[in-house]
Order: structure tokens, then sequence, then C-alpha cells
């Protein structure tokens, strides 16, 4: 289940996609900024000039069709990749020479596409590896058994146990993860997300294989995470729900930007139409 990469761990659309804005603004207030950003493999270009910002505390969805990109964008926001050209800012911050546990240490945590929890690990196990990066105590701390690293792990525990409570997952938190429906999995996964107190958190299509009362639970629960003044942006193919919970979109489309603005907007928008929704 648990794959190498989660070990290694602006255009304003409003109904028209021909006025590009200047793509050195950068707001101070904004979470997260893409400069320019372009990524090839084998001389196939999968990011091409990408510029957007994200403002704090809000959710930005990210559509398109197959093969637009975006998990590739996804990849180099969070340093499984590096880009070609272009930059990332994090808080301000470039992100270009940070390690990924670096990056997960700043704030920025993820989901991915396919659930890459520890399956023979229980879930409250699980969670307890998302805390990692907020604990002081290390392997010889463990090894020692010290009081204070006996404190920090009991408050620990209680923080996972409190997660899986507030994701709906407390009477499964004794039980493997493998055992568990994809439901319940991807709920996991949000979980330890959180347990590194993240300020921008990536959902890589968070509901797919999910039933649609599955689906309506994951929609509440990013509402409660966003009200805990987290950042969210995500990959969705439910336009339902992408539409739905999302301040604002982004489209891309075979490596570019295609559009960017509230849910409105987008939808109203005839290249977005023809290329990704099947209208127009």
């Amino acid at each position: 289940m648990v794959t190498d990469s989660v070990k290694a761990f602006s255009k304003q659309s409003l109904g028209s996609c021909d006025i590009e804005c200047p793509k050195d603004i950068t707001r101070s207030h904004d979470i997260l900024n893409v400069r320019n950003l372009t990524k090839m493999f084998g001389g196939v270009t999968a990011q091409d000039d990408i510029s957007f910002s994200i403002e704090p505390g809000i959710v930005c969805g990210l559509i398109g069709p197959n093969g637009a990109g975006k998990t590739t964008l996804f990849n180099m926001i969070t340093g499984i990749y590096r880009p070609d050209s272009g930059q990332v800012l994090f808080n301000g911050r470039p992100t270009r020479k940070m390690a990924v546990h670096q990056l997960v240490r700043a704030g920025i945590a993820r989901t991915f596409q396919h659930v890459e929890l520890f399956g023979s690990m229980t879930l409250l196990e699980n969670v307890l590896v998302g805390m990692h990066v907020r604990t002081k105590s290390g392997f010889w701390g463990a090894v020692t058994r010290m009081p204070w690293v006996m404190r920090e792990e009991r408050r620990a525990r209680e923080k996972a146990m409190d997660l899986l409570e507030f994701t709906g997952l407390t009477q499964y938190a004794h039980r493997p993860a493998g055992d568990l429906p994809v439901g319940r999995q991807k709920m996991a996964e949000i979980a330890r997300a959180l347990a590194s107190e993240p300020k921008l958190l990536l959902l890589d299509e968070p509901a797919a294989g999910l039933n649609p009362v599955e689906t309506e639970a994951l929609g509440k629960l990013i509402q409660r995470v966003k009200e805990r003044a987290v950042t969210m942006m995500l990959v969705e193919h439910d336009m339902s729900l992408a539409m739905g919970i999302s301040d604002k979109v982004i489209v891309l489309d075979r490596g570019k930007k295609l559009a960017e603005g509230s849910p409105r907007e987008v939808q109203n928008n005839q290249a977005v139409m023809e290329a990704y929704l099947g209208r127009g």
C-alpha cells in the first residue's frame, strides 16, 4: 500500500481566458505562490509556465482532464519533483532547496491519489506516524524512555485519538488500516495529514472510490478542516464536490492553466466547457 513517494515524502477567469495578469505580482499575504512553473519528462511538457496564488483559509479546487498535470503540480509543490524552471513560494519562502520532510515541518501536508497508509499498522499508529515531525524525542529518547518522553507520547496518543474522533474513525482506532474499506482509509489519510499540523493541505482525488454517502461525509469533513484555518487545495474529478466546496477553482489542460476564478466563473467559461465539461 505504501509507495516510494510517501516514503520520500495570475490569470483571472471572468468568462474569458484571454486576459493575462502580470506574473511577477506576489501578494505578501498569499500562503502559496506558483510562478512560471515548468516541468518536462523526456521531452514532454507536463507543466507549461503555470502561475497562480492561493490566499490563506480558502479551499482551492484544481480540475482538468486526465493527463492535465494536476498530480504533477502537487508533486512539485510538495518537493517530490523539482521544476525545470519557475518556483514555488510557501508563505513567501522559496521551496526549491527544501527536502520533503522540511516542507512538511514548514506546514505542507498531502494525501495521495491511491491510499498510502501502512496496511499492517492500526489507524492510531498511522496517525502517530504523521506526528513524527512535531515530536522531539527521536530514536534515543524512545530507547531511554525518559519521563518527558513518556509524557510526549501520551500527548501524541491523545491528539491522535482526537483526530480520529474528528474524522469519525474512533471505533476503528485499533484496527489494521488495510482491513478497512476505501472510504474509511481515505478519511484516515486526512487524519494522518492533519497530525503534522499543516497550514496547507493538498488532497489528491479524495473522493475517488467513494460512494455518494461517503462523498457527502467527505465534503462535510473538508468544511470542518477549513474551519480550523487550514488552507486546502484539492484535485477532484467529482464536479459536484469540487464546485460545491471550493472558494476558487483553477483549471489545467495539457499542462497549461486554462482558467482561474470562482466556481461560477469557471463553470460559465466557454473554454472550460469545451476542454473539460464537454459542453458548448
